[in-house]
Order: structure tokens, then C-alpha cells, then sequence
């Protein structure tokens, strides 16, 4: 059976994430003691003991849970199931920074400053409170798509997440956003719903922080990836460095396909998909885009206990 490892995005963080693992694998602990010294700060403290609300803000929550995925990776690694076991790696949004940094295209220190930086210039490109997004439930990309394009009305709207067939997240001006979600009511929208996030993600408002993340990611080195990443910018595999720099300064505003990401890997042979890391958000999406594939979820030393068989 061919696996891919898919790394989790923003919302699945929760406090007390990966406490267990560390617990369970020093190589899990060693993340998090490696993550916390390159920010400078205890990170893993408010990860396991800090509050919801603060492990929520972007700057924390990125970092945090992309620490969570290694460590799980880790503990993966130290049982024996490497990276190298499957057959690609993919993230939604800052999962892909996790998924790079798991193939060893990235340096875990250089991962977590990276995303510290890209959670700080996603929230700073846009006042807070001016933008929005929102989840179209019942539509189609192509459908959203055309939603947006009515709502924007001179703003910016735009299909953020492709996430499955039937879950399109916009994104944009918060006036823009809001008439989205009428406009897709009248469609026939099963539900349309502001979600209850602190930027516009993934759309041109996201502008100021694509060229923070160009110029900081010009000083990064990037390795070409034990196996190939499929990326949300092209929803196809990528292993050259300098493509994989350009396609990281694109994601920040550009869409996140991971409907046609997971797609693509199932045409390619995958038939297990292993989300690493915090919650089972991907692992849900998986099973409504391909339906014949198995999911499993790599969070808890139970559920590596699992996954050993």
C-alpha cells in the first residue's frame, strides 16, 4: 500500500498537544526543546499549559503546530516508520512548512522561525477586524469561485481553500466576505459561515506578508526533500529548492488546493493517508475526496502503538 504523511493547518491546535508524545519519546521532548530555542521563549510551555486564547493567535498557533507535527514524526521515526515510507508529503497552508521540515527541505530551527515570522506578518498585513472569511458548505470550488467574484464588487474576495467537494473557504474585505455568504444562501449553499479567524488568509490582502516571507525565505537554505511535496499552489509534487522557495511566497496568497492535492496523490497510488500531528480535520476531507483511501491520525503515543500493528 502506498502512504502519504499530510500535516495539519491552522485550527487544529489545542492546548495540551503533543505533551504525550514528548512524554512518551525524548525524540518528541527534543523537538520541542529545539523549537523553544530557536524563538527565543518557552513555546512548549504555552503549548501544554497556556491558555486557548493565546495558543490561537497566529504567531503562537503556527509554530506550535508544526512543532506538534515533528514531534509526532519523530516518534514515528523512532518506531522506525520513517519519511522515507511514503511516497509524498503534503500540509495545508503552514502544514506544508511542516511537511518540507519532516522531508529534511527545511531545518526544524529555520521551520519555526519561519513560521513565527509568517503568523506575525499574516496578522499585521490586515487591520484586525477589516477582513474575514468565511466556509461555504454545498458549493463547489467552481461554484464559490463564482460566488466570490459576484460579492467582491470592487474589494477583494477570493476562493481561499479548496478544501473538499463540497467545503470552499473565501476570503477578503469583511463587507465583501459577509455578502459572499448571502449570495451563496441564495445559491443553495447548504451553510455559508464566518469563521472565527483573526486574518483574511490566502487572498491578495495577504500581499505585505508574501514579500516578508520572499525577502526572509531568500536567507533560508533549502534542501531538496527526502520524497516529494505536493504543494497547494500547484496541488502537484515539487522537489527542486528554488521552486519550492518561489511556491511558499505564492502560498501566502494564493489558494490552498487541497481538494485537488489529495486528489492528485490518489491518482498516483496512495491509498493511506497519515495526518500528523494535532486533530483529524484532513483526515475528514480525505475521506470526502477519496473515498476508497484509508486515514489514520498520528497524534498520541496510542496512536502510534497503532500504527506499529
Amino acid at each position: 500500500m502506498s502512504r502519504a504523511f499530510v500535516f495539519p493547518g491552522q485550527g487544529a491546535q489545542v492546548t495540551g498537544m503533543g505533551r504525550a508524545l514528548a512524554e512518551a519519546y525524548p525524540a518528541a521532548m527534543a523537538v520541542f526543546d529545539e523549537v523553544d530555542e530557536a524563538l527565543g521563549e518557552k513555546l512548549s510551555a504555552l503549548i501544554w499549559e497556556g491558555s486557548q486564547e493565546d495558543l490561537t493567535l497566529t504567531r503562537n498557533a503556527q509554530p506550535a503546530l508544526m512543532a506538534t507535527s515533528i514531534a509526532a514524526m519523530r516518534a514515528l521515526e523512532a518506531e522506525g516508520i520513517t519519511v522515507g515510507t511514503a511516497a509524498f508529503v503534503a500540509g495545508h497552508s503552514l502544514g506544508e512548512y511542516s511537511a518540507l521540515c519532516a522531508a529534511g527541505a527545511l531545518s526544524l530551527a529555520d521551520t519555526a522561525r519561519l513560521l513565527r515570522l509568517r503568523g506575525t506578518a499574516m496578522q499585521d498585513a490586515v487591520p484586525v477586524g477589516a477582513g474575514a472569511m468565511a466556509a461555504l458548505l454545498g458549493l463547489d470550488f467552481e461554484g464559490a469561485t463564482a460566488v466570490a467574484k459576484e460579492a467582491a464588487q470592487g474589494a477583494v474576495c477570493q476562493a481561499a481553500n479548496d478544501n473538499d467537494p463540497a467545503q470552499v473557504v473565501v476570503s477578503g474585505d469583511r463587507a465583501a466576505v459577509e455578502r459572499a455568504v448571502e449570495i451563496a444562501k441564495a445559491k443553495g449553499a447548504k451553510r455559508a459561515i464566518l469563521l472565527p479567524v483573526s486574518a483574511p488568509f490566502h487572498c491578495a490582502l495577504m500581499g505585505p506578508a508574501a514579500v516578508a516571507m520572499a525577502d526572509a525565505l531568500s536567507h533560508v537554505h533549502i534542501s531538496e526533500p527526502a520524497v516529494p511535496v505536493v504543494t497547494n499552489v500547484t496541488a502537484h509534487d515539487v522537489t527542486d529548492p528554488a521552486t519550492i522557495r518561489s511556491l511558499l511566497v505564492e502560498q501566502v496568497t494564493g489558494s490552498v488546493r487541497w481538494r485537488e492535492s489529495v486528489e492528485f496523490m490518489a491518482a498516483k497510488g496512495v491509498t493511506e493517508f497519515w495526518e500528523v500531528g494535532a486533530g483529524k480535520a484532513l483526515s475528514g476531507m480525505i475521506r470526502r475526496i477519496a473515498r476508497e483511501a484509508e486515514t489514520r491520525a498520528i497524534g498520541t503515543p496510542e496512536d502510534i502503538a497503532a500504527a506499529k500493528g
